[in-house]
This record gives C-alpha cells, sequence and structure tokens, in this order.
C-alpha cells in the first residue's frame, strides 16, 4: 500500500519536469498520451471526458479526441467545436488542451491529426499540401456534426498557428461554420513561398526548383526529402532570428514535446504550400470571425493582414493578448485563461 502511494506521488512530481524554468508535460506518464497542463488522466462520471477515436476520409483513417462536458448526455444538443492543430504540431499538444477546456465550457470539441501527420495514416509520411489540411477540416465536422448530442446547426471552428490558417480557406466555402476564431494565426503558404517575415523573397525560384526536382524524384520511386527537419543544439536554437522558432524548439522538442510531432514536411508539398494563400478570397467568410494573437508575437503580421482582408464580415474583432509573444499563446496560463475568456464569449453567441 505505502509503495502504491509513493509510487504515485513519484508520478506526479516528475509529471511535471523544468526545462530552463518552464514548466514541462510528460507525455509518456498520461494514458492518452496528452502533453499539455492539467490534462485528463482518466475518465470520470460528472467531468469533461476523452474519446479517442477513428474515422475515414478520403480513404485514410483519421485519429481524433473528441471531448464532451461534465454530466454529457448524448440525447441532449449540445454546440461543437473543430480545432484544427498548429503546423508540426499533433492533438495531443495545444489543440488538445483547448479542446479540453472549451469541453469545461459545455461544448462537445473534437480536434484530429492532419492525414498524413500525427498517429493519422498516409504516405509518404509528414505530406503537408493546403489541400489536404483544408479537407481535414472538412472531414472533423463531417464526423463531429453526427457525433451523439451534437447540434450541426451550432458548429464553431477554432484553428491555432498554421490550423487557423487553413480554418480560414475552410471557412470560405463551409457554412456549416457558424463561428471562426484563430489564434496566432499562421499563413503558411505565405511564410513557405516568402520565408518567415518576408525573409527570404530571393530564394523563391531556388526553392520552387527544389521543390520540382524533389516532386521529380518522389515519382521516379527515389528518396523522400524533407524540409524543415533539423537537429539543432541548444546554442543553435538561441541564435535563431525569430521568437516563434526559438520558443518553438522549446515547446515542441522539450516541454511540450509529443513523438507524433515534427517540424519536417516532404519537401514536394512546396509544390502546392507556396502558391496558396490563407487570405485569398477570405472575404467570402461572412460570419462572425474572432483574431487572437500575442502582441509581441512576430508572427502578428499574418494575422492582421488577414484581418485587414477580411472584408466579407463586419461582424469581426481582433484581440491582442498583452506581451504574448506567438508560442507563449499555446501553454502559458495567463494567456491561455485570458483567449478561454474571449472565446467563452465569442462562441457563447451559438448556445
Amino acid at each position: 500500500m505505502k509503495r502504491t502511494i509513493l509510487t504515485t506521488l513519484l508520478m506526479a512530481i516528475v509529471t511535471w519536469i523544468s526545462v530552463d524554468g518552464v514548466v514541462a508535460a510528460d507525455y509518456k506518464l498520461n494514458p492518452f498520451t496528452l502533453a499539455y497542463e492539467g490534462a485528463i488522466t482518466k475518465n470520470e462520471p460528472g467531468k469533461v471526458n476523452i474519446h479517442p477515436v477513428t474515422y475515414k476520409l478520403n480513404g485514410l483513417d483519421i485519429s481524433a479526441n473528441v471531448y464532451t462536458p461534465a454530466s454529457y448526455d448524448p440525447k441532449k444538443k449540445y454546440s461543437a467545436i473543430v480545432i484544427a492543430h498548429p503546423n508540426g504540431g499533433v492533438k495531443e499538444q495545444v489543440a488538445g488542451l483547448y479542446a479540453q477546456r472549451l469541453a469545461e465550457q459545455g461544448y462537445i470539441t473534437i480536434t484530429a491529426d492532419a492525414a498524413y501527420q500525427g498517429a493519422s495514416s498516409g504516405k509518404p509520411r509528414n505530406v503537408d499540401k493546403p489541400a489536404y489540411r483544408v479537407e481535414d477540416i472538412h472531414g472533423m465536422a463531417d464526423y463531429i456534426t453526427h457525433y451523439a448530442g451534437v447540434d450541426g446547426s451550432r458548429l464553431g471552428l477554432f484553428g491555432i498557428c498554421g490550423g487557423g490558417g487553413y480554418s480560414l480557406k475552410a471557412a470560405q466555402s463551409d457554412k456549416r461554420f457558424k463561428m471562426i476564431a484563430t489564434l496566432s494565426m499562421f499563413n503558411s503558404g505565405r511564410v513557405r513561398r516568402n520565408g518567415y517575415m518576408d525573409s527570404q523573397l530571393d530564394m523563391i525560384q531556388k526553392r520552387l526548383e527544389q521543390a520540382s526536382n524533389a516532386q521529380a524524384q518522389e515519382v521516379a520511386g527515389g528518396e523522400v526529402l524533407y524540409s524543415g527537419d533539423a537537429n539543432l543544439t541548444d546554442e543553435q536554437i538561441s541564435k535563431l532570428p525569430f521568437d516563434l522558432y526559438r520558443q518553438g524548439y522549446e515547446y515542441y522538442w522539450k516541454t511540450h514535446a509529443h513523438p507524433n510531432s515534427t517540424f519536417k514536411y516532404t519537401t514536394s508539398s512546396l509544390l502546392d504550400l507556396m502558391v496558396f494563400d490563407a487570405t485569398d478570397q477570405i472575404e467570402l467568410i461572412d460570419k462572425p470571425l474572432l483574431m487572437i494573437a500575442g502582441s509581441k508575437a512576430d508572427s502578428l503580421y499574418m494575422t492582421e493582414d488577414a484581418f485587414k482582408k477580411a472584408t466579407g464580415t463586419k461582424d469581426k474583432e481582433l484581440y491582442k493578448l498583452d506581451g504574448a509573444t506567438h508560442i507563449e499563446t499555446y501553454w502559458v496560463p495567463r494567456h491561455v485563461n485570458r483567449t478561454l475568456d474571449k472565446l467563452k464569449t465569442f462562441f457563447g453567441r451559438m448556445k
């Protein structure tokens, strides 16, 4: 008995470890491999529960988690929210955090690993084509609107980082989404084309040539080439020019690491990524739009640009989290709580 109690206490202690002063979540000690603070460790009556599910999308097996609110009754009707994860992220990280916390507000939520990524199937691994990521969002909507207790007429969409950019694209045509919100929106096409903060404009043609060669090599049955895959030392990370990249390595490799999460993507994906832009035809969004970003985020320029171009709706708001950087909106409690307060008011209009 004493040994059992001691083991439990030790697990509780090591679940949260400090890396460079940052509180970290150990996915290995969570039965659902969740990697965020306050994550569910078991399903209990009267509390928010997590339900791992798998469904088919274009012939692939999609791995998702559905969160149901406390005292969930499948005979009742609930609003639901689809949550799209960041580039390189998986459902067990920040997307899961917000899915759980929004379920605490009374919503049924779903977050899924993108096709070809995470625990979802698809080969080659880590394809990152915009059309696939947008289809992932439609697929989550397809699944959750038929989940017991979901009122399909009260469906919201919340996209984080790259998932925010793809959510803007998905919402342009998918009118099942009645409310659209983004957090730290990342316009994947613009960044892959122009470089982060438009810093690689002189290399566009070179990168397109590399992507074309990678595609030719894949089609010929050769090795699949990847971009974005780097094993950097702490010293190299500290010298990266942007907060997003420095703190991103810290978050994804240390404090909230998960084995299914990776920065790499097939180089051939750039053929589609570099001609994509989340803001193209953004004026087709005619529903309420809330865009949240940190006031100190070096990615803020993408949220501001998209917000300005979203002329199809007058019901829109740009909300800046004072003092927050991009990655800090993923886990720092005060920024997470302020984001959730804002989302509570926003999505509460669906109820």
